[in-house]
């Protein structure tokens, strides 16, 4: 952090680990403790598995004929945003810790935002399609085809960053008013901040809870159709398991990972609702590590995928042309 930094006395009680205040001028100064350092090692190491992780999953698509599927391309729009936030949000999100972000909001830091707001959302709307698109092959596999193609995929991955990119504008364009107006245009800042948790997480969230529901209701009804039929009750017993643990996992980690942060966000906009920095912090890196964890729920789960990376990281596909191979 650059010294310098004044801060209001209202601030003293809620520091951050890494800085430290001047009680006399009440400058903000960088506390460079073993905390701190720790603490950008393994937030560091997150970033390069986020990379490595999502990395694969990019070549994989890319690269195998077999894995060029609607449903793929999503995943890639997906393995894109988290890519990225591994790439950019992490980096300057370890500078925001070090740096005077929390106390004082220059270019740097708002740079910063816009990154992690649209690459966040971008990760949380394509969680939302590829649920979409689940549904459509679950529920509706006779017509599947024809009403998810690669088209549809397209209109649907463009609207996904495009909204994204709106809702970090908006962000952007109400932090700048708020800071000209002040207390003049509070609620329309209030309104702005209110209308971007709800399109970028909530919306989403139920949406995706529907789906899901919808799926797993369905894929009980099937299970009990072939009970009927096959009177095979322990290959159903198996299928309904498989079905909910993993429409559980799904929807389990993500919400584990990004509910705590916009609650604690949607509570910050309620009139003497305040949360201290280091958890609001912690609820920021959890929300952003589920760019780590989508690579395992989303690819690791499928065969496929594992024989695509345990050829990309063995480097047989610099020996020769693998672009046909039967994947299993």
């Amino acid at each position: 952090m650059s010294p310098g930094v004044s801060v209001n006395r209202t601030d003293v009680d809620d520091i951050h680990p890494c800085y430290e205040i001047d009680m006399v001028s009440y400058i903000v100064t960088n506390k460079p403790s073993s905390i701190c350092v720790l603490l950008c090692i393994f937030l560091g190491s997150l970033s390069v598995v986020i990379v490595c992780g999502n990395l694969l999953i990019i070549i994989s698509i890319v690269y195998f004929k077999q894995l060029h599927t609607s449903t793929n391309y999503l995943i890639l729009s997906l393995a894109v945003a988290d890519l990225l936030v591994g790439v950019l949000v992490f980096p300057l999100s370890m500078e925001f810790t070090v740096s005077a972000c929390l106390y004082y909001q220059d270019l740097f830091c708002k740079v910063r935002e816009s990154f992690d707001v649209t690459l966040s959302t971008a990760s949380i709307l394509n969680l939302c399609c590829i649920s979409i698109d689940r549904y459509y092959a679950v529920c509706q596999p006779l017509t599947y085809r024809t009403k998810i193609n690669v088209h549809v995929v397209v209109i649907m991955i463009l609207v996904t960053w495009s909204i994204s990119v709106l809702v970090a504008i908006g962000f952007i364009i109400a932090g700048l008013n708020h800071e000209k107006c002040k207390e003049k245009c509070y609620f329309y800042v209030l309104l702005a901040n209110m209308l971007g948790p709800i399109f970028s997480f909530y919306l989403p969230v139920i949406i995706m809870l529907c789906i899901y529901l919808k799926i797993f209701l369905v894929a009980l009804r099937q299970a009990r159709r072939i009970q009927n039929t096959t009177k095979s009750g322990a290959a159903v017993s198996k299928m309904e398991r498989k079905a909910t643990k993993t429409l559980t996992i799904v929807m389990g980690v993500f919400l584990m990972c990004w509910l705590p942060f916009f609650l604690c966000f949607s509570f910050q906009l309620l009139d003497n609702v305040s949360v201290p920095v280091a958890v609001n912090e912690l609820l920021n890196w959890l929300a952003l590590s589920n760019s780590m964890l989508n690579p395992f729920i989303y690819a690791f789960f499928y065969s496929w995928f594992r024989s695509a990376f345990r050829i990309i990281i063995t480097g047989k596909i610099f020996q020769g042309d693998f672009a046909n191979t039967k994947l299993l």
